[in-house]
């Protein structure tokens, strides 16, 4: 049986015996490289986009598809039609974060510009940024930067953002 005496009780709670100091070195064992990167699979809607099928009819035939929704709002961008835009790349941006988690991603972690698949929800993520933007939703801009240099470094430069 340990007894303590006046001024050697550690804090209550605390797990540090007799003679031993509080506040030294502490070894934290874990997983120090943080999350995988996050791979999405080939969207068949990249394909069809590729040999010029119409994107609306694209997206309706694959309304979970990422790219499709990126194209439409990069269309609507285009043509100066910000809310439309916006609403796209939102639907775009909803449909990524489905796709991400689907596979892994846990809300933070790199999600490689490099792998063709991910490009889909980076253009949805940059169609959204630029919509916001239009409309003065200084905000969402912030954070869409924030999210897509935090996803992948290269990523701003490659989509014109940098």
């Amino acid at each position: 049986m340990v007894r303590w005496g006046p001024g050697v009780r550690p804090n209550p709670g605390s797990t540090i015996r007799p003679g031993r100091k509080e506040g030294g070195p502490v070894s934290v064992h874990g997983n120090l490289l943080g999350p995988e990167p996050t791979r999405l699979p080939v969207d068949p809607a990249a394909a069809e986009l590729a040999g010029g099928a119409d994107a609306k009819t694209v997206a309706a035939a694959h309304p979970a598809s990422m790219i499709a929704w990126a194209t439409l709002a990069e269309g609507a961008l285009a043509e100066g039609e910000s809310v439309t835009a916006y609403a796209y790349a939102r639907t775009g941006y909803h449909r990524g974060l489905d796709q991400l988690r689907r596979n892994g991603w846990k809300g933070f972690g790199p999600i490689p510009w490099s792998h063709e698949p991910n490009q889909g929800v980076f253009r949805a993520l940059a169609a959204l940024l630029r919509a916001s933007e239009a409309i003065g939703e200084a905000d969402e801009v912030a954070r869409l930067r924030d999210f897509i240099a935090e996803s992948d470094p290269a990523a701003p430069a490659e989509l014109g953002l940098a």
